[in-house]
Parts: structure tokens; C-alpha cells; sequence
């Protein structure tokens, strides 16, 4: 049995109550969640408190809690995972900002291929969460699309499954976003 499927099964049977299937799911996603959280720390300013492991951890005890979801697949599973950290890096950064003295904005390099950004341009998470929200509200699904390829890192065939639609919508979806959100964070 391949790995994917593998991973599927066992989040299928947690998703119908068996624990054991999720103690068993963990050294199997572990490194997939690692690159993830790895991925969104890359980003960020060099003095960064949130380590690694850290956001792993914070993010499989959200994943633990999740009570209700009936887990489709692998990539519905670090779909899920990609939106948990993104909700944990912006708490983290809004408590940062509340600090004394203002605190300081969590900081991410706009990746071109990402948003349409040199490398050079750098952008604050908390910007980019409230940019997020504001397309959910015009296009939720260009929203979603954003999330699952930027924060998720998934591809657009990962993407397109997650999301039930095509590759193409997805393409189309992707780059109409990435345009929404460049106008928007550049303003």
C-alpha cells in the first residue's frame, strides 16, 4: 500500500473515531507538516521567536481538537494543517504587534512566483491575513485557492482535488488572486 493511500485510510478511520489510527498517522505526516511549517518560517524575519517544532506542535494539538471533520484525504488533511498554521503565525504576530511599544510585524518575502512580488519586497503577515479575508468576501474560492497554494504549499492537481473543481479554474482562480492580492498589498 503506497503511502498516500495509506495516509487516507488512517484519516478515514480517525475521522469514524478510531485513536489508534491517529497515533499511527503522525510519524507519517510529521515530515510533510515539518516542511510545511519550515516552508512558512523561511519567510519570516531572521529574529522570529516561533521555532520550527514549535509550530508543529501548536499545530497538531489543533489538529487533535478537530472533533467534526470527516477527513477526505492526504491533501484535505495539510489543507487543514495550512490553514491552522497561517491561524497560529497571525495570532503569533498580532501578539508580537500588541506588545509593549507596538511589538513588531511579522515580516514575509513576497515570493514573484507566489504573489506577484519581487523577492526583494517584504510584507506583513498580518497584512496579508486581513488582504486574505477581504478576497474571501469578494471570492471565497480565489481565497482558498491562495491558502491551499501559498500557505499549504500544494500544487494545483493537490488543490483542484481539495477544492472539487479543475485544474484550469484553479490556474485561473490562482492567478486572478495573485493579482487581487498584489494590488491590494501594494497600495
Amino acid at each position: 500500500m503506497n503511502q498516500t493511500h495509506e495516509i487516507t485510510q488512517m484519516l478515514h478511520e480517525w475521522s469514524d473515531g478510531n485513536h489508534v489510527a491517529l497515533e499511527e498517522l503522525m510519524p507519517l505526516v510529521y515530515t510533510e507538516l515539518h516542511k510545511q511549517a519550515a516552508r512558512f518560517l523561511r519567510r519570516e524575519r531572521q529574529d522570529h521567536t516561533l521555532q520550527t517544532t514549535a509550530l508543529i506542535h501548536e499545530t497538531y494539538i489543533k489538529l487533535i481538537d478537530q472533533r467534526e471533520v470527516n477527513w477526505e484525504n492526504r491533501a484535505h488533511f495539510f489543507a487543514i494543517a495550512a490553514n491552522l498554521m497561517r491561524r497560529i503565525l497571525v495570532d503569533h504576530a498580532r501578539a508580537k504587534h500588541r506588545e509593549k511599544r507596538g511589538g513588531d510585524y511579522l515580516k514575509l518575502p513576497l515570493e514573484e512566483a507566489a504573489l506577484v512580488v519581487s523577492n526583494e519586497k517584504t510584507i506583513d503577515l498580518i497584512a496579508l491575513d486581513e488582504a486574505l479575508n477581504r478576497l474571501a468576501k469578494v471570492d471565497a474560492q480565489q481565497a482558498r485557492v491562495v491558502e491551499l497554494r501559498y500557505f499549504g504549499g500544494l500544487s494545483l492537481e493537490e488543490t483542484a482535488a481539495v477544492l472539487k473543481i479543475s485544474r484550469t479554474t484553479v490556474a485561473e482562480d490562482w492567478a486572478m488572486a495573485k493579482a487581487w492580492l498584489h494590488r491590494e498589498l501594494t497600495r
